[in-house]
């Protein structure tokens, strides 16, 4: 159960990130790079609150020249309110009208001389214009703003058509009222008390300024943002290309390569990429070249155990086959001989083929640790000598006159070094020497393992470490030796960094000479390891 969970709990995040992989990586490149703009272009909407802080400073603008204009009214003579009235209209692009105590209009700045401005007839507007309007209608919608009454020119001439002038003759003070023109600028009117005659002043203005600037700064971020977008954009769909292509490339090559259709077919390298990209076109390629090597080799492994196991199953079938139709107690005595010869072949062929298809997998799991490699042969020649494994050779050794300590694994190690002996004895005649000699210079630590015997040609010493390549001494049992031995040390030494080679003995005498080498472990500049 609790297996159960643990698998669950690892399949959820994935399920949960499904949806984000389902997201192609153009459309995440352009999603990352677009999204910061998109969230500038955000700012349009929030040029609302400049607008609003625009016609919270013409509030109190408004508001100080009605309470002026009101106190320079007060007092005055009529002549002289209504040059007053015209004269600011005209300069503070304003409309002023009069009401006196009753209610009644008796002075309006427009019609005692020019107006002082006009408001806009939209049904002549340009096509940008119409669109500005849009653009305002579609972000109040958005920002939610709130709804402003529009501006209607009332037709009764009295001060109750006007709500704030009501409340400034009820409170006697100031009051500003916004309004909406139809092209969509605000109007703004301040009423006012004049003097203490119940007389009251009533100041409108069309602030086109604040829609202007505002309309400006949304022009011009819309711009720039759309400029930006369209570079990002572009950008982004070029960085794609230049990311998403090559791999498509890749993945398309590594899926006929999977399929195992073509053969031939190569994984480009992009050896004029050298970024990233390039660098994972060149590690896919060499990995599909290692793949194949690989394969190669276990189809060869595999052809090669098929005949080695075939010839002593062959010969096992028939000695079996014949003991039934034997009598001769001699002759079934040595059919079981043949029998059990082939069995032991068999088993030993087994176990090799075994150890040599794991070697590279358990080294390649196992933990590396310092070994001293004369120890190490020390123990392997008492060992050797306790089960009589020399056959009556002499094996001479001098350890060397400095540590020699590699990183590795002691049991793989060893084995090759059984290995080693067992060819040199093998080949060494019943009396001969075997010398192991040991040295460590240049960082490299070298084992080499010298007989008496035939010693190699020099055309066999590279096949001699192929797997089931045998050539054994004539005088020697049949089946004794699975031609494994070699190629399994060769590959332990490979996986420890290290090589085998074959040569002549170093002496000029006959014989050859197998040499070990592996890296020297380092140490630290105290000595310590």
């Amino acid at each position: 159960m609790a297996e159960r969970r643990f698998a669950t709990d690892i399949v959820r995040p994935l399920e949960r990130m499904s949806v984000l992989d389902r997201i192609s990586l153009t459309a995440r490149i352009l999603l990352v790079n677009i999204l910061p703009l998109a969230v500038l272009g955000g700012g349009i909407f929030y040029l609302d609150s400049y607008r609003a802080q625009l016609l919270d400073e013409r509030y109190k603008l408004a508001r100080i020249e009605a309470q002026i204009t009101a106190e320079a009214l007060a007092g005055a003579t009529r002549e002289r309110q209504e040059a007053l009235l015209v004269q600011i209209g005209k300069e503070q692009r304003m409309r002023l009208r009069m009401f006196d105590a009753e209610g009644q209009l008796w002075a309006d700045s427009f019609a005692l001389d020019e107006p002082g401005f006009a408001f806009d007839d939209i049904s002549d507007d340009t096509w940008e214009q119409r669109f500005a309007r849009w653009i305002d209608r579609a972000i109040d919608t958005i920002v939610s703003a709130e709804p402003v009454t529009d501006y209607i020119e009332p037709e009764s001439q009295r001060a109750d058509a006007w709500p704030e002038v009501v409340r400034a003759r009820e409170q006697g003070l100031s009051q500003i009222t916004l309004y909406d023109w139809v092209d969509g600028t605000p109007v703004i009117t301040a009423a006012a008390p004049v003097g203490l005659n119940g007389a009251t002043l009533l100041t409108t203005r069309n602030a086109v300024d604040i829609t202007e600037a505002v309309r400006s700064a949304r022009t011009s971020l819309l711009i720039g943002v759309g400029f930006a977008l369209l570079a990002s954009t572009l950008l982004s769909l070029f960085l794609a290309r230049t990311i998403v292509k090559p791999l498509q490339i890749l993945s398309q090559s590594a899926q006929r390569v999977r399929l195992g259709r073509e053969r031939d077919v190569e994984v480009p390298r992009l050896p004029h990429r050298r970024d990233e990209i390039g660098m994972l076109a060149r590690a896919i390629s060499d990995m599909t070249d290692a793949l194949r090597q690989r394969i190669d080799a276990v189809e060869h492994f595999a052809a090669d155990v098929a005949h080695e196991i075939k010839n002593p199953l062959a010969s096992l079938r028939s000695a079996t086959e014949s003991l039934s139709k034997v009598e001769d107690p001699e002759l079934r005595s040595q059919l079981l001989d043949i029998a059990t010869h082939d069995v032991r072949r068999i088993d030993r062929l087994v176990t090799e083929i075994s150890d040599a298809s794991r070697v590279d997998a358990e080294i390649s799991r196992a933990t590396f640790e310092r070994v001293d490699m004369a120890a190490l042969v020390g123990n392997i020649l008492a060992s050797r000598e306790s089960r009589a494994l020399n056959a009556g050779r002499t094996i001479n050794f001098d350890p060397p006159a400095r540590a020699a300590r590699v990183m590795g694994v002691p049991v793989r190690l060893e084995r090759v070094i059984d290995n080693l002996l067992d060819n040199a004895v093998s080949f060494s005649p019943e009396d001969g020497t075997i010398q192991i000699g040991m040295s460590v210079q240049d960082g490299c630590v070298s084992l080499s393992i010298c007989d008496h015997g035939p010693g190699i040609p020099e055309a066999e010493r590279g096949k001699i470490f192929d797997r089931f390549h045998s050539v054994r001494p004539e005088a020697e049992d049949f089946g004794n030796h699975s031609g494994l031995g070699l190629a399994i040390a060769r590959t332990i030494a490979e996986a420890h960094g290290g090589s085998l080679l074959a040569d002549d003995r170093p002496d000029g005498q006959q014989g050859a000479c197998l040499t070990l080498s592996l890296p020297e472990a380092r140490t630290s500049s105290t000595g310590a390891p």
